[in-house]
């Protein structure tokens, strides 16, 4: 079933044509991917779907109803919620105190302690770090948390923005390894956006690749990450 539907979304910033005709589908249960080059428009696919960058033209759906015009608060109410790049944690609260933020919008409030036991069940370092300052902790740390605040919401699909950035090689493969499990063990539909390509047409089932502004291919994971020319383009082959 089709979670979300981007349809032929154009976005400006001032004159500049960021996106030119945008269209793709994440169906419940996926990891999509876009990968591209920087400056081909994965971030501001992702801030124009949460509503932070409006559309000009188009339409985004979810579960087909139309929120391409809703304010940001509305669109995390109806279970879009965004992990951004660059973390942006609230670096002066403690790690618990982000957690709980993240769950600002919802009214179901009675289940909010069962939902922060999951998180901490997800990354166990969390858990150590739970009264500690969020300022304080390592990159790998501060990216668990930003994904953990993301996942209180209890969202419908999760927006992860170039969640590896700035990492060791190894907490890299951690972080990928916790994405597969989100989306296999909790069922979490997620749309990736990646630098790391390789590693994130390894986890997901479908990608979009971008190009200023346009999407010039898709396919399953598996097909992109064996095409000559994403292999050239964004994998550093030659």
């Amino acid at each position: 079933m089709t979670l979300l539907e981007v349809k032929n979304i154009h976005t400006y910033y001032g004159k500049i044509h960021a996106l030119k005709g945008v269209s793709l589908e994440v169906h419940e249960g996926e990891i999509v991917t876009l990968i591209g080059s920087n400056g081909a428009g994965k971030t501001t696919t992702l801030n124009t779907i949460c509503g932070i960058t409006p559309a000009a033209e188009g339409q985004i759906l979810l579960n087909g109803e139309d929120i391409t015009h809703m304010r940001p608060h509305q669109i995390v109410q109806k279970g879009v919620v965004q992990s951004p790049e660059g973390r942006k944690i609230f670096s002066r609260l403690t790690v618990r105190e982000n957690l709980e933020l993240g769950a600002y919008a919802r009214t179901d409030v009675r289940n909010l302690a069962d939902d922060l036991e999951l998180v901490y069940e997800i990354f166990p370092r969390l858990r150590e770090r739970r009264n500690q300052v969020g300022g304080t902790l390592s990159g790998g740390e501060q990216q668990m948390l930003a994904i953990g605040r993301a996942l209180m919401s209890r969202p419908k699909i999760l927006l992860l923005d170039e969640p590896s950035m700035g990492l060791a090689p190894l907490l890299v493969r951690d972080i990928f390894r916790i994405i597969s499990q989100l989306n296999t063990e909790q069922q979490t539909t997620i749309l990736l956006v990646e630098q790391n390509a390789q590693m994130a047409l390894k986890i997901a089932h479908r990608g979009y690749v971008l190009q200023t502004g346009k999407v010039v291919m898709s396919d399953t994971g598996e097909k992109l990450l064996a095409d000559e020319s994403v292999r050239r383009a964004y994998l550093g082959e030659h």
